[in-house]
Order: C-alpha cells, then sequence, then structure tokens
C-alpha cells in the first residue's frame, strides 16, 4: 500500500494527496492515507510550517516555490503543499505532580480556554500525570466540553512527564490529521518516568507531533527563584519539535498562551518531500525550511530519526 500510494503522489498528483474521509467511507478497515503517508518507512515526511513577520503575525500568500527543504544540508523536492485550514489533533497533559496542588485551578482554566477555541473537525484528548501514573482523562473528541475528571484532579507525588509524552505521542501517530499537537501543562523537570527524555522525543518525532508547553513552575507563577531545569527542558523539546514555549502563563496571558496555539495551528503551511536519503539506519537528520524573503521568521520540527532497517 505504501509503495503504491508514493508511486502514485509521484506519477499522477504530484502537489496533492487524495480524500482521507473518502478512503476511510469506502473501507473502514483501512488504514487512514494520512497515517500511512508520514511513514518514514516510505521516506515521506509531512511538515508543518509557521511563517510570522517581525511584528510576530502570521504570514499568508507564499507559494511552493518561496519554500526550500533542506534535510542534512541536502536539498529536497516538495511533493505537496498548501495553506489551507486543517483539522487538528491534539493531546493536552496536564502536571497533577505534588508541585501542582496551588496551581491546579490555573492548569484547569487553561485547559477550559483551549477547548473552548476549537472549530468544528478539530479534535483533543487529555492526560493528567502525576505521582507514579499517566492517565487519560478524555479520549479523542470533537465535543468542547471539559470531563468531570479535569475538574475532580488531584495533585500527588512526582513527574513522569517522558511517559506523558511517549503515551500522547503514541495515540497521536494514530490519527488521521496531519496537523498533531502536544500540549504540556507543567512546573518542573520529569522525575519518575520508565521512558527517557531520549525516547519521549523519538515517540514524538516518529509520530510527527508539534510539543507546546506552558510554564507554570514558580518562577512565572509567583515570582519565586527557579528551582529546577523543568522550563528548559519542555522549551527544548518545543524548539526541537517545531512547537512553541510559554514562559509567561500568569492571568490572562495565560488565556492568550493557549489562544495563540489554537491560532497557529490554523495558520500554518503544511508541506510534503519524500527524503532523498534512503538508509534506514535510525539515525537523527536534520531539517531546515527555507523562505524566499529573509526577513520572516520560520518554524518547524527540526528533524526526525529515520527508521531502523528491520533485521
Amino acid at each position: 500500500m505504501r509503495c503504491g500510494f508514493t508511486l502514485l503522489l509521484l506519477l499522477t498528483f504530484g502537489l496533492a494527496f487524495g480524500s482521507t474521509r473518502a478512503q476511510q467511507q469506502q473501507d473502514p478497515q483501512k488504514k487512514p492515507e494520512a497515517e500511512e503517508s508520514i511513514s518514514l518507512e516510505t521516506n515521506l515526511v509531512v511538515l508543518n510550517v509557521t511563517i510570522t513577520d517581525a511584528q510576530d503575525r502570521y504570514v499568508s500568500g507564499l507559494g511552493i516555490k518561496d519554500f526550500k527543504i533542506l534535510e542534512d544540508n541536502a536539498a529536497q523536492q516538495i511533493l505537496s503543499f498548501g495553506f489551507e485550514e486543517m483539522p487538528f489533533a491534539a493531546a493536552i497533559l496536564l502536571d497533577v505532580s505534588g508541585s501542582m496542588e496551588r496551581k491546579l485551578t490555573l492548569e484547569r482554566a487553561a485547559c477550559a480556554n483551549f477547548v473552548d477555541g476549537i472549530r468544528v473537525g478539530d479534535t483533543f484528548s487529555i492526560y493528567s500525570f502525576g505521582g507514579s501514573k499517566v492517565k487519560k482523562l478524555q479520549d479523542f473528541t470533537e465535543v468542547r466540553d471539559i470531563p468531570d475528571s479535569v475538574w475532580d484532579m488531584r495533585a500527588e507525588g512526582n513527574t513522569p512527564l517522558y511517559d506523558a509524552i511517549v503515551e500522547a505521542a503514541e495515540a497521536l501517530g494514530k490519527r488521521p490529521e496531519r496537523r498533531r499537537a502536544i500540549i504540556i501543562v507543567s512546573d518542573g523537570a520529569d522525575t519518575q518516568s520508565r521512558a527517557s527524555l531520549d525516547q519521549a522525543m523519538r515517540k514524538a518525532t516518529a509520530a510527527q507531533v508539534s510539543v507546546y508547553a506552558v510554564d507554570m513552575t514558580d518562577s512565572t507563577v509567583y515570582g519565586a527563584s527557579a528551582r529546577d531545569n523543568g522550563a528548559e527542558t519542555m522549551k527544548m523539546i518545543t524548539t526541537k519539535t517545531g512547537g512553541k514555549f510559554f514562559r509567561t502563563p500568569g492571568g490572562t496571558k495565560l488565556r492568550d498562551a493557549f489562544t495563540s496555539m489554537v491560532e497557529e495551528l490554523r495558520n500554518q503551511y503544511t508541506l510534503t518531500y519524500e527524503s532523498s536519503n534512503e538508509r534506514q539506519d535510525g539515525r537523527w537528520r536534520s531539517i531546515e525550511v527555507k523562505v524566499a524573503r529573509p526577513s520572516l521568521n520560520v518554524r518547524t520540527r527540526q528533524g526526525y530519526y529515520a527508521s531502523k532497517k528491520k533485521s
């Protein structure tokens, strides 16, 4: 299926994809085409690219000829391009470790603000992570409502952040949407995960997910001095995956941060290319996207891990 799809893409449509929804209706047992199209086994890579000007305003009106993609400094052929509004799938990860006890009200409000801003076709799920557990509070839904389990959250224990990223990335990797996001609301570094940071990053990049993070550390909420490197870790994850890090969540800025996330997911260019590097060696491949207007700011994920060849 994957090889046939890629050949069909190259020979006929070139710059367009078939309808995922139509295929699902024809054969409900068949995997969504969008899921297949992002498999790194076929070397096809999907990039969601945010373009802003010097005033941090989203820039529309660019064409395929304005873009250049480099993978490990080698130019890649762009196969498809678009700026249209696409549905997105987002997994919201809520930190309920012991240090979040005084911040749960803010966290719940942040979650509600994001959900209020989604549109028809967008889906979201909600997870909590704290103690030694990652709990799914809401499976993917289009219903703009917060389940009772969010309001019933209680803070306890340590912070299994990386485990939460792994579970959310695995779920998002099965989604048909080409725009996928993980949204972290947390106040500290991982303190109790079975997964490592490297494993979490590999899962996120394999699922072609952009990670957004809202920093709820005491230094941002209460102006206290920083006590751990949680903020820097979250910032690194968001930068590497092409998301965004929000350092000032207090008051209206918290609401604005979540409004900004929804707006950004609606104002992205989506490009695909088939990697010219056919080696399946499991190594990191860097990605750089350039536009013809150097005054513009370009943000997308910095790369991915190639699939390892199965023995």
